[in-house]
């Protein structure tokens, strides 16, 4: 059953009660994407129609850490004050693989003053949608999510490998777009398209990708917060189902060496709610002075908001020459050698594809950033440069090539950060550190090997 917009609490209670649900799933997305929360019994969940957690919860590393001093603790309260949950009813699905019937509900997060909490993705995403509107403008995107397939592994010390499919035999090969590829994992996918309609998932297309094991699911257009949504639920449902056919589905960004990495590029376009007419187009279907004011602001905004497209160390491996991923922002018309790309359309679906975004980045935070840079775009009047017709994999480096790079940029940023609001890059940029930091004590395989004995 799929949940419409606007749904009221009166409209979830009956339902939960249609669907004999027994246990609710009470869930916020945190910085990294991960679903922090509570399971609660029915009872419980009705009474109180939310919950409260400690305010980090939605604002700590992937390793589950967080800053112990510094500008962190000007936006996020050193008494660990509680977060006000109140659950988003449009958000209620079914859980489909649970064994008792139980529902997973997304939460939005407030303070005690019944604000939302700046620094949560879902309130980030908010905000800049609340931007739009305010211009007469609706924003619409279309997500196109890389993931990797990959055989169970339990030892981090190893390279990951690809997984055992039908014939019994792992992939070797390239297989791009090959639909006996695919078939491989029948049983996985069909458990996958049945959990997703279960869920109401807007899933369209899958496709095999180039690396080993690598797949691509597209998304239908739609409204940037629901389709977050979506994304979210979408990578929580196929960990667990490839799981349940012995194996791992992982949204690293490289997760194999020598093999490409995954993205989510995100296509994106602005409709006039006045008109209902998408404005990248003019009249007489042209391409309008906003379509071009947007990708200018993509063009001079991207590399600040790195560090959210690409927010982990392993992110820039991915982003990196010879390795089927962008290395600049550089924009052209049907052109996959760029990062900012502008598929052949007609003029209603005239839009712009943003190549840059790793399958890594929190789908919340990812939208609102990239969305964040065209409006500024349009705003300001940003003129592009000229369209590259070439192949811009042979052009200079634009985009930083460390996440600590990419943190000094997005915090030299004031325009990007007034849009997407100072709390929240605060307190981003504070988290990413820590991982950063943490990172750089660990010392790789490749270190040993080349320093050890030859420097």
């Amino acid at each position: 059953m799929v949940v419409r917009d606007n749904f009221t609490f009166s409209e979830l209670e009956n339902w939960l009660n249609e669907n004999r649900v027994t246990e609710i799933e009470c869930l916020v997305p945190d910085l990294t994407g991960v679903a922090r929360g509570k399971i609660l019994p029915r009872v419980k969940f009705t009474e109180d129609r939310g919950m409260r957690l400690p305010e980090a919860t939605v604002a700590m590393g992937v390793t589950g850490e967080f800053p112990e001093e510094g500008p962190y603790y000007d936006v996020i309260s050193p008494n660990d004050m509680d977060m006000h949950l109140q659950a988003d009813p449009s958000t209620v699905r079914i859980v489909p693989w649970a064994t008792d019937p139980t529902a997973q509900v997304l939460h939005d997060c407030y303070d005690r003053n019944g604000k939302l909490v700046p620094f949560a993705p879902r309130s980030v995403l908010r905000r800049i949608c609340g931007l739009f509107d305010a211009e007469g403008w609706d924003p619409v995107v279309a997500p196109e999510l890389e993931f990797y397939l990959v055989a169970r592994n339990t030892d981090p010390n190893q390279p990951l490998q690809p997984p055992i499919g039908r014939s019994g035999r792992a992939e070797t090969s390239r297989q791009a777009y090959s639909i006996d590829a695919v078939n491989e994992f029948d049983p996985l996918f069909e458990d996958v398209y049945e959990y997703c309609e279960k869920m109401g998932l807007n899933v369209d297309t899958l496709i095999h990708e180039i690396g080993a094991g690598q797949m691509e699911i597209n998304f239908f257009h739609a409204a940037p917060l629901g389709l977050a949504d979506e994304v979210f639920f979408f990578k929580r449902t196929l960990r667990e189902a490839a799981m349940r056919h012995g194996m791992f589905a992982t949204f690293m960004a490289k997760p194999i060496a020598g093999e490409p990495g995954s993205a989510m590029h995100v296509h994106q376009s602005v409709v006039s709610k006045l008109t209902g007419k998408n404005i990248f187009s003019n009249p007489d279907g042209t391409p309008s002075k906003e379509f071009f004011w947007y990708i200018g602001g993509l063009q001079k905004h991207i590399p600040s908001a790195m560090a959210i497209f690409a927010p982990y160390v392993n992110s820039y491996r991915r982003l990196a020459r010879n390795t089927a991923a962008p290395i600049n922002i550089q924009w052209g018309t049907d052109n996959r050698t760029v990062g900012i790309r502008s598929p052949v359309a007609g003029p209603e679906a005239r839009r712009i594809e943003n190549r840059v975004i790793g399958a890594d980045a929190n789908p919340y935070v990812a939208l609102a950033a990239t969305l964040a840079c065209g409006y500024l775009g349009i705003k300001n009047r940003i003129e592009p440069s000229a369209e590259c017709k070439g192949d811009a994999y042979l052009g200079e480096y634009q985009l930083p090539r460390s996440l600590g790079e990419a943190l000094d940029l997005l915090r030299a940023d004031k325009e990007l950060a007034s849009v997407l609001g100072e709390e929240f890059v605060t307190v981003y940029t504070e988290v990413k550190e820590i991982e950063y930091s943490e990172f750089m004590t660990v010392i790789s395989p490749w270190e040993r090997e080349h320093l050890l004995l030859h420097v």
